[in-house]
């Protein structure tokens, strides 16, 4: 498995992680903590969209969300949501839905990057 896969696998996983310590979290109501977890998701997926860009993360020169090829649908307003109420049951909702969309994209960026190979 090249390095980018290998990094995919690493993001996922920990995605899995986070994911398991936010469930109670909700279920609890505790919101400090579940703000705490939900950032480190956020700071996750955010490094998983630069991953699949191709570009540097935490990056140099901060792009703007429209300027990335692989990306999920309505990225800006979305992970603004999400920045904005991240202790909120929705915002986790969302990361989750954007985790699984960067997944695909990060797929649809492998298969254009082997046939532009070709």
């Amino acid at each position: 498995m090249n390095n980018r896969g290998e990094a995919v696998a690493a993001i996922l996983a920990e995605w899995e992680g986070i994911q398991k310590q936010l469930a109670p979290l909700f279920r609890a109501r505790d919101s400090k903590n579940t703000k705490k977890w939900m950032e480190r998701g956020i700071n996750l997926y955010l490094q998983f969209l630069y991953l699949t860009n191709h570009e540097t993360y935490p990056p140099i020169n901060r792009k703007r969300y429209d300027q990335f090829l692989f990306k999920p649908v309505n990225l800006e307003e979305r992970i603004e949501f999400i920045k904005s109420r991240p202790e909120f049951y929705p915002s986790y909702r969302q990361l989750t839905e954007l985790m699984n969309e960067q997944e695909k994209q990060f797929a649809k960026s492998n298969i254009k990057k082997k046939s532009s190979r070709q």
